[in-house]
């Protein structure tokens, strides 16, 4: 399962090759949820909360802007 922690990496990374804000949080949202499934797979707490609430974050920001 190690393998989903270095896509996830990637994924993060990736976000900041992106201009567009939208693409950002939605990469970075991405990324938070492949964390999230890691940290599942390896039975980490901390690691599930810490990026459930960026995922959370993340897409409740494209969604605020879509709406406003």
């Amino acid at each position: 399962m190690e393998w989903i922690g270095w896509v996830a990496t990637a994924a993060f990374a990736a976000s900041y090759c992106f201009r567009s804000p939208a693409l950002l949080r939605g990469w970075q949202a991405g990324a938070a949820l492949l964390w999230v499934a890691y940290g599942f797979a390896i039975h980490s707490s901390p690691v599930v909360t810490a990026n459930a609430i960026v995922a959370s974050l993340a897409i409740g920001s494209i969604w605020f802007r879509r709406t406003n």
